[in-house]
């Protein structure tokens, strides 16, 4: 049954209040998405464009309350830490996704956790283990995944970082002691807040912004958590008040609505991320690589390249005309699929100028025909496929063709976790290079393979754990 306005959050304070026991699937999963973020961290911190914004923008005397950013060698109060840490990990799109009316990356709340875990420790002398870190992914992936499945923002042209905030505010304030008053607080004072718009994410102005808004969203959240903390009062109305309320003011009337109990169906069911794109694109990026062999050789000749695929991709990453910067082209399925059938791979090197100079890049992509298939469309949207499929076929003058490639469950899908779980710690080992000594890579490659030992480690701990030895 759904709930809608007080109910829906009445639902959520008293979720991330109590404990309960969550699946081994969902805490397997989370531990996962836990190295999976942080090899996206890693990745993140390597690139002189996401420094550049994960830097606390003033010099700030160390103090006993100071957070470990992993992957640097930063220090920072909670609210920057937070920020940075989501920064880092979202930067290259390579982070854990959902797919439902909205579309998101519950893996972005990672920054407020970690930072609010390590201030407690330091603060309060609580210990924050890694099975606790686990354990409040899960109930920050469900308020945000959950909130997305029946509520689109961005048929009103909002973000999904609304749902970041929402999520980040609610478990923050729980981790840092707060009951039903404190969550109550910062969860109504999220959508408060109100809604940013998509702009940056869409043509012809895609920028920069879409890999840092998720961390902006997510350094509010803590900062609502920690007012609340001092007594910040409520507004329990937030949703439903007729005119001023978020419903009236931002969604058209629209109620924001809980579509299903909170548990821990959203972490079981996440989607992981094989290539650094778009996660609409992944299964496009399979079904060009698999045709490139037969393709690469007849480049001169082909007529045209047919993309099906779900109405989703079609209004997000279907791109036309110039594109400006790597932030543009890893949000350009055309692009994408340009990418695989020429170099064979997807990283995110390859969204650099240099390789967008490359005249086969736009010669491909001038060849493209994208178009939706209802089917695929219909198989996205129902919840017992949750289907992210693509099709690409390649036409030559000569009349023949390649087969029409179909993909439509990618690597990453909860279809196929066995085969996401063999290449994972290729992609850790891959973004610990540079970082860390190989000494230091064996010792977190061997934490990653016992998970025991991590769920007993406190978050202070682990962090330290993560401080490169190579900068």
């Amino acid at each position: 049954m759904e709930r809608e306005g007080e109910e829906v959050l009445s639902e959520i304070c008293s979720y991330v209040l109590r404990k309960r026991e969550f699946s081994l699937n969902a805490i397997d999963n989370a531990y996962l998405c836990f190295w999976d973020s942080l090899a996206c961290l890693f990745l993140g911190v390597k690139s002189a464009e996401c420094r550049l914004r994960m830097e606390p923008l003033f010099d700030e005397p160390s103090d006993s309350f100071s957070c470990l950013i992993p992957g640097s060698t930063l220090r920072a109060n909670p609210l920057d830490a937070a920020f940075a840490i989501s920064c880092g990990l979202r930067w290259f799109d390579y982070n854990d996704a959902w797919l439902a009316q909205e579309w998101g990356h519950p893996s972005d709340n990672l920054g407020a956790i970690l930072a609010c875990a390590q201030y407690r420790e330091k603060k309060e002398g609580d210990k924050v283990s890694g099975l606790n870190i686990l354990q409040w992914m899960v109930k920050a992936h469900e308020i945000q995944g959950v909130l997305s499945l029946k509520n689109s923002l961005n048929r009103f042209g909002l973000d999904h970082v609304v749902f970041v905030r929402v999520a980040s505010a609610a478990v923050a304030s729980a981790i840092l002691g707060g009951g039903e008053k404190e969550v109550m607080s910062a969860l109504t004072n999220s959508f408060v807040d109100g809604a940013p718009l998509r702009i940056y994410r869409h043509a012809p102005v895609t920028g920069w912004r879409k890999s840092w808004a998720a961390a902006d969203a997510v350094r509010r959240a803590v900062w609502l958590a920690f007012i609340a903390k001092r007594g910040e009062m409520a507004y329990p109305n937030v949703l439903s008040q007729p005119q001023w309320g978020f419903s009236d003011a931002f969604l058209r009337g629209t109620q924001v609505v809980l579509d299903r109990p909170l548990s821990d169906y959203v972490m079981e069911n996440v989607l992981f991320k094989a290539y650094p794109a778009e996660y609409h694109a992944q299964s496009a990026i399979e079904a060009a690589l698999a045709l490139r062999e037969e393709v690469l050789p007849k480049l001169e000749k082909i007529q045209r390249i047919e993309i099906h695929t779900q109405l989703p991709a079609i209004r997000i990453i279907h791109k036309q005309g110039p594109l400006h910067n790597p932030a543009d082209r890893d949000h350009c399925l055309e692009y994408i699929v340009a990418l695989a059938l020429l170099f064979g791979k997807v990283t995110h090197e390859l969204y650099e100028n240099d390789v967008a100079a490359d005249p086969r890049v736009d010669y491909l992509r001038k060849k493209m025909v994208t178009m939706e298939d209802k089917t695929y469309t219909a198989a996205y949207y129902d919840p017992e496929k949750m289907a992210v499929a693509n099709a690409v076929q390649v036409f030559f003058d000569d009349g023949s063709s390649t087969e029409k490639k179909e993909v439509l469950f990618p690597l990453g899908h909860p279809r196929r976790r066995a085969e996401f779980q063999k290449i994972l710690p290729l992609k850790i080992e891959h973004a610990l290079n540079g970082l860390f000594s190989e000494e230091r890579k064996k010792e977190l490659l061997d934490l990653y393979s016992k998970k025991e030992k991590f769920f007993t480690q406190s978050s202070l701990e682990l962090c330290s754990l993560f401080v490169p030895d190579l900068l």
